[in-house]
């Protein structure tokens, strides 16, 4: 397979969309402007989808109080987004993550963070289809096409249905190009923003009880080893699930027109929007829910969707209901175009098996169609162990959080040692115009590496109350990350380590990179 070394050039030209510095030709469609790119972070997020699958997990664990989680995880993720946001506006290139992580690192720093990224994206996605089952029976019982829901297997076997169902779409709008993505994408954001504000204000016009709820431990934590502050840590998994993904509007870098002015900005409104919506919308059905202490507000079968039921009449929360699917639609939309532009960025580098291939683009749609296909099967191959092990999924999924917070980390951690060591030159980007944090960049990206490690301690922290049992489920995190990340390590070292760079089929010639 022929492949050859990127030109390391002197300079990046503006004009050159940051993409010289890698050595990589443009082979994508340019055609995302403003407001698509926006979509791409704000539906990877998913205001509705997330807020709405995990509010049971967050509320039956700590209570009320859980969400004082919301702000924490957003002031840390924010940091992340600020460090994102310097990079995106020097780097906007598909597969943001791994290529900064290789541009501030190395190349294995780089491949370690692409191949987390990529795994726990495809766990993700299966993930995210999942969230069908909560809404598509409410709506109507003909979607609960196995049993009546009461058998043992009824509910996890009709997920795995509608979520198959949901892969294969998404499947198809991203074989068909990035036009129809965002078109779709923009589309089902904007009614899922005008819905997310509609559902905050029917739930705060109906509150019956006031704020001092959220200053109570209400019982939760009794008994517990820590009190309610271990009881806290667990349900943050429930906000620390939704804010992620904002790097999407990056990744999409090469299909953007104006990326290094743009992504900056959709990271920043995606993260600030999903933030002060979902916020509303988790304070305001706390304060009007007619009862808290109904089991059901912590169960699969209730949480969120049950407050939007008991709070809004009739016809008016089925309609509600319909925009959460568009919402669960266009966010596993997202997480999969993002999974395609990792799996492209890796395979046109050679850091994946059978690279020529998946980093082949379709000269009639201008996207990469393999890594669509391969993905939608993978993760629906994922979905079929929630049929029979269900925790065992639950256990994947925590996983796939966890890893994209060690992802994240791996490209915050050599930022700043690039930082430290004068490497990093923020004072380019201000005389370019573009966004850069200036003064500040140090202390924020400190923070950002000291959020991302206690994070990621936190998730990964062995707890039946997430993982279940028996000990290889307890202590699953560690086990299969390592198992994951042990088989990547052992195909870099034996194979990837004498193969990768660019592909002759993507590199730039001479004249554009020293242009």
């Amino acid at each position: 397979m022929t492949t050859t070394r990127p030109p390391a050039p002197t300079s990046t030209p503006a004009h050159d969309h940051g993409m010289a510095e890698f050595g990589y030709r443009e082979s994508l469609s340019r055609s995302i402007g403003k407001f698509a790119s926006f979509a791409a972070g704000v539906s990877y997020i998913s205001i509705l989808t997330g807020t709405f699958q995990m509010f049971y997990f967050g509320f039956g664990t700590a209570g009320p109080g859980y969400l004082w989680s919301w702000p924490v995880v957003f002031v840390g993720q924010l940091a992340v987004a600020l460090c994102f946001m310097e990079l995106s506006a020097k780097y906007p290139v598909a597969g943001s993550v791994y290529n900064w992580a290789k541009k501030l690192g190395s190349r294995a720093v780089g491949w370690s963070a692409g191949w987390l990224m990529l795994t726990a994206s495809i766990v993700t996605l299966s993930a995210v289809v999942l969230a069908y089952q909560l809404n598509l029976p409410k709506l109507w019982s003909g979607f609960q096409l196995v049993g009546d829901g009461t058998g043992s297997h009824d509910y996890a076997t009709n997920a795995v249905i509608l979520g198959t169902v949901l892969i294969v779409f998404t499947t198809v709008v991203n074989a068909f190009g990035v036009r129809l993505m965002a078109m779709i994408n923009s589309a089902g954001v904007f009614i899922e923003l005008i819905a997310a504000v509609l559902i905050a204000i029917i739930l705060g016009v109906h509150v019956t009880r006031g704020p001092s709820v959220f200053f109570s431990s209400n019982g939760y934590g009794a008994g517990q080893s820590g009190g309610y502050l271990s009881a806290f840590l667990v349900a943050s998994l429930a906000s620390g699930y939704v804010m992620y993904g904002f790097d999407t509007a990056s990744s999409l870098g090469e299909e953007t027109v104006e990326p290094r002015r743009t992504a900056p900005k959709a990271i920043l409104r995606a993260l600030l929007a999903s933030f002060v919506i979902g916020g509303a919308i988790l304070v305001f059905a706390v304060m009007s829910a007619p009862n808290l202490g109904d089991e059901k507000l912590g169960t699969t079968d209730g949480g969120l969707q049950y407050i939007v039921e008991q709070v809004m009449w009739g016809w008016l929360g089925k309609v509600f209901l319909v925009c959460i699917v568009i919402a669960v639609t266009v966010c596993a939309l997202a997480v999969h175009t993002a999974a395609i532009r990792l799996t492209f960025a890796m395979a046109r580098d050679n850091a994946l098996p059978f690279g020529e291939k998946l980093a082949r683009v379709s000269q009639k749609h201008r996207t990469p169609i393999i890594p669509a296909v391969v993905i939608g099967v993978l993760a629906a191959l994922i979905l079929v162990i929630n049929i029979g092990q269900p925790q065992v999924f639950t256990v994947l999924t925590s996983i796939a959080v966890v890893m994209i917070y060690l992802a994240y980390l791996l490209v915050t951690g050599p930022m700043l040692w690039q930082r430290l060591k004068g490497g990093w030159k923020p004072q380019e980007l201000v005389e370019a115009g573009y966004f850069s944090m200036g003064r500040w960049g140090l202390p924020v990206n400190i923070f950002a590496v000291l959020w991302g490690l206690g994070m990621a301690i936190n998730l990964a922290w062995p707890r039946s109350a997430v993982y279940g049992g028996p000990w290889y489920n307890t202590w699953g995190a560690f086990i299969y990350i390592g198992v994951i990340t042990g088989a990547g390590l052992i195909w870099f070292g034996l194979r990837g380590i004498r193969v990768i760079g660019v592909l002759a089929s993507h590199a730039a010639v001479e004249s554009e990179v020293t242009a």
